[in-house]
């Protein structure tokens, strides 16, 4: 078992909790994990992004070779495309179709939308709108997860698992809005 992911999304919306969360998943499951993160202008909006790598064999390199990544989870659409070099032929792009416009050039949404079109395999779902239907408006980056794990290849109960890990000194609530947040795609 390998899996390579990128995640990558803007400073702020939760893409390093997603990276702790499948990790937290991967070692509990006696798998071997490298990560490498790249933290952008993350505190003005700038892009961030982590390579996670996850494999039932030791792994020698932290990072992401062009066209060996498996699954690019994202945030913002744009930061998809930013990445696409490294998604292998028949990798998955799960992202958010919701844009997250923070520069004065940012690309029209159907010129976004027609990109992604183009790929055989993109889950493009409106993370934050279900967020705010759950209540939840914080946990967009649990919908995401949510929505990636089967091209994960990580059960959902072991993601679970993992997230009340990583929030249990959170406090049940926000433990329990992040787990209905990871659901709500199934």
């Amino acid at each position: 078992m390998k899996t390579d992911i990128i995640l990558c999304g803007v400073g702020g919306q939760g893409i390093l909790s997603i990276a702790t969360i499948i990790g937290e998943a991967a070692m509990h499951e006696n798998l071997y994990i490298k990560q490498a993160e790249v933290h952008g202008m993350s505190q003005r909006g700038g892009d961030v992004q982590s390579n996670l790598r996850i494999s039932s064999e030791p792994i020698h390199s932290d990072l992401i070779a062009l066209g060996s990544a498996d699954v690019i989870i994202s945030m913002e659409p744009m930061e998809a495309l930013r990445y696409l070099p490294y998604l292998k032929k028949d990798g998955w792009i799960i992202t958010s179709s919701v844009p997250f416009v923070n520069i004065t050039n940012y690309p029209e949404q159907e010129k976004l939308d027609e990109q992604l079109a183009k790929l055989p395999n993109v889950v493009s779902i409106d993370i934050d709108t279900i967020a705010k239907q759950l209540g939840a408006p914080r946990s967009a980056n649990m919908v995401l997860l949510g929505a990636a794990q089967k091209a994960l290849g990580i059960e959902m109960s072991k993601l679970e698992d993992a997230v009340r890990r990583v929030f249990a000194k959170k406090g049940d609530a926000v433990v329990e809005a992040n787990i209905k947040a990871l659901n709500s795609n199934s």
